[in-house]
């Protein structure tokens, strides 16, 4: 199936969360996010991917800590005052899983109209196209869609 495919099966309109990376403004569907909470402490994983460097423990459940920043080429980032964990609810492997991620600022939950979405242009964007699912232009700004599946699988081809 397409990315063309599947935005055109899904609901004329979807809810995201949009948060920041390096400057840029990202949107994860509504429906991934199971709660945002400030830093945790991360545990180091021995010969870990770069991508899950660590776990953290959210309420007693040990989540896998992944550093999406890793996988779109932008450099490591300080933990600062607004940066936030969005704990998410992804499939991994075909098993449902909760994976935490550290993100420089949560934004805001927008409704985005599927006819808004446009492709990823081929010249002019820094991350690996096929991490995202297309680009939406809110008050002025471009918000960059992520590919769930893709963004958070656990190997990426480069």
């Amino acid at each position: 199936m397409t990315k063309e495919t599947a935005m055109a099966e899904t609901t004329d309109a979807a809810m995201a969360l949009t948060f920041s990376l390096d400057g840029e403004t990202f949107a994860i569907p509504v429906e991934h996010v199971s709660e945002i909470i400030d830093p945790l402490p991360v545990t180091r994983a021995p010969n870990a991917d770069p991508f899950a460097p660590g776990l953290i423990n959210v309420r007693g459940a040990i989540a896998p800590f992944v550093d999406l920043r890793h996988r779109l080429g932008m450099g490591p980032a300080a933990i600062k005052d607004q940066s936030r964990v969005l704990v998410l609810d992804l499939a991994v492997a075909g098993e449902a899983t909760k994976v935490a991620m550290l993100a420089d600022n949560v934004d805001d939950i927008t409704e985005t109209a599927m006819a808004d979405i446009e492709p990823v242009p081929e010249l002019g964007i820094r991350w690996p196209t096929d991490l995202i699912r297309g680009v939406v232009k809110k008050n002025g700004a471009l918000v960059i869609l992520l590919d769930v599946g893709a963004a958070f699988a656990p190997t990426h081809a480069h």
